[in-house]
């Protein structure tokens, strides 16, 4: 056992613990169980990196020019800043995550979260120098992992950088499934449908369209999504406690970013009002408002499907994979749980959407408290959006058939075809018709044929599917003396 102290008093901690008196006060005031983000802890420690290596090269400067050391310390020697380095590389790569015990859902704006990785570096660092966790005499959490630091600047910072991560990722797997409904769009482009508005029966169309229209909408979340970089591609870094630099060396506020930029290679900029930067959050606000778009298309694309594969048409053309066993009462029941797993996920976008508003807005003066719950909850979208895309690739559109012939056929017994005819005929006669078919319960052709309203020939080229999927008509399409129309 160790003994560490703060002003508040002092706790005991197990030897082999990297965590210290701050984490555990932490993890006692806030009593739940929720997993802090790896991806944010880690981005956590490339900030602290970008950080050490500005402050080897303002020790090397001032030396250089012979300036004494702020507040008349001595200034860190090579072997404390080595071992800083490493161990914030080691956060980067998310080891000794096991020692972060800070819940993700808490108060104070991200102070327990920074001072526990700042105890874990401290503590690594002390180990990589040959000392006991908890030597703080020679490696300090405060004044050594945290050097120019506030938590103010540096977890928001490393929110951003964990959100730019995750954006690379999200676009790959929006790819992915736009690719697999592009084979479904080419694999049935001619294969006509009946269309619905308003869950009745409308004009035809085909299933090209319909994938074609899905591949469109998943274009624009990827071209949407990949604009999140630029959204968040300014952060606060440097900024302090209230964006204002104050307590940091006008060395590290002009060198720190350059720094971050170099170690993640994203392209990062200093906000030109860190006060700005430090105090709102509207471009976190508006960032998921793209996840929520991109949510919202991935359900209406599931809800179609799942819609269309369900046993309530009689004539199902789409055939969706079966994954699992769906009752444990009913046998050789097989429910469609990748669409409701896509649209659950969505559901629960929207939730974080809200929440990340709501609390956005809760922002009182100069900074924001809530920004863990905030980021918790953009970086939950992420994961989930990912998660909900690879399956619905993977476990649903790759599989997924359809075979048509039964609508095909049931298309021509649908009195909304007439609206092809109306060109030719007029609305009068093509209301005839359509009155016909409905109460004879006959095809387009079968009452053609009884009210000879069209040549069999004309009606057959007319209602042809590359006619009926045409964009409109031409006037030359119009001949007068076929369908016994004359001005």
């Amino acid at each position: 056992m160790r003994v560490e102290e703060d002003f508040l008093g002092k706790k005991e901690i197990e030897e082999q613990h990297l965590f210290g008196i701050h984490s555990l006060r932490a993890r006692e005031n806030f009593d739940n169980s929720t997993l802090f983000p790896v991806e944010w802890y880690r981005a956590i420690g490339l900030v602290k990196l970008a950080y050490y290596k500005t402050y080897r090269k303002f020790r090397d400067t001032a030396r250089e020019k012979s300036l004494p050391s702020p507040g008349g310390h001595m200034w860190l020697p090579d072997k404390i800043i080595d071992a800083l380095e490493n161990a914030a590389v080691e956060v980067s790569e998310g080891r000794h995550f096991s020692h972060f015990i800070v819940p993700a859902v808490q108060g104070g704006a991200g102070t327990s979260i920074n001072m526990n990785v700042n105890e874990i570096i401290a503590n690594v660092a002390l180990l990589k120098t040959g000392r006991k966790p908890g030597d703080y005499h020679y490696i300090d959490p405060l004044d050594h992992a945290n050097i120019y630091q506030s938590t103010n600047d540096v977890i928001p910072t490393a929110l951003h950088i964990a959100l730019i991560q995750l954006t690379d990722r999200l676009e790959k797997a929006i790819n992915a499934t736009r690719s697999a409904m592009e084979t479904l769009e080419q694999t049935y482009r001619n294969e006509i449908r009946q269309a619905y508005t308003q869950m009745q029966k409308a004009v035809p169309s085909t299933y090209g369209n319909l994938f074609a229209s899905y591949s469109d909408a998943l274009s624009r979340d990827w071209w949407r999504t990949s604009r999140i970089k630029e959204r968040l591609k300014e952060v606060n870094i440097g900024g302090g406690a209230a964006g204002t630099g104050m307590g940091i060396p006008r060395f590290f506020i002009l060198q720190v970013t350059k720094e971050l930029r170099k170690i993640t290679g994203l392209p990062l900029a200093q906000s030109e009002n860190m006060v700005d930067a430090t105090m709102n959050n509207d471009a976190l606000v508006e960032s998921h408002a793209i996840l929520k778009a991109l949510a919202v298309n991935l359900e209406k694309i599931s809800a179609d499907l799942r819609l269309l594969a369900a046993d309530l048409f009689v004539h199902s053309s789409v055939k969706i994979p079966q994954k699992q066993m769906g009752s444990s009462m009913m046998p050789g029941k097989v429910n469609p749980v990748i669409p409701e797993f896509q649209i659950s996920i969505s559901h629960k976008v929207y939730a974080n959407d809200q929440m990340i508003a709501n609390l956005a807005a809760r922002g009182c003066l100069d900074l924001n408290a809530y920004l863990p719950s905030i980021g918790l909850a953009f970086i939950e979208s992420f994961n989930l959006l990912c998660s909900g895309c690879k399956s619905m690739t993977e476990n649903l559109l790759k599989d997924m058939k359809v075979s048509a012939k039964n609508e095909q056929d049931d298309v021509f017994k649908n009195p909304s075809i007439t609206t092809a005819l109306v060109p030719y005929i007029g609305h009068k006669k093509a209301a005839l018709l359509a009155r016909d078919m409905k109460e004879s319960n006959t095809t387009v052709f079968e009452s053609n044929g009884k009210l000879a309203i069209l040549p069999e020939g004309k009606i057959q080229r007319i209602l042809q599917p590359s006619s009926l999927t045409a964009k409109g008509f031409s006037l030359k399409d119009i001949d007068p003396e076929e369908t016994g129309h004359s001005d």
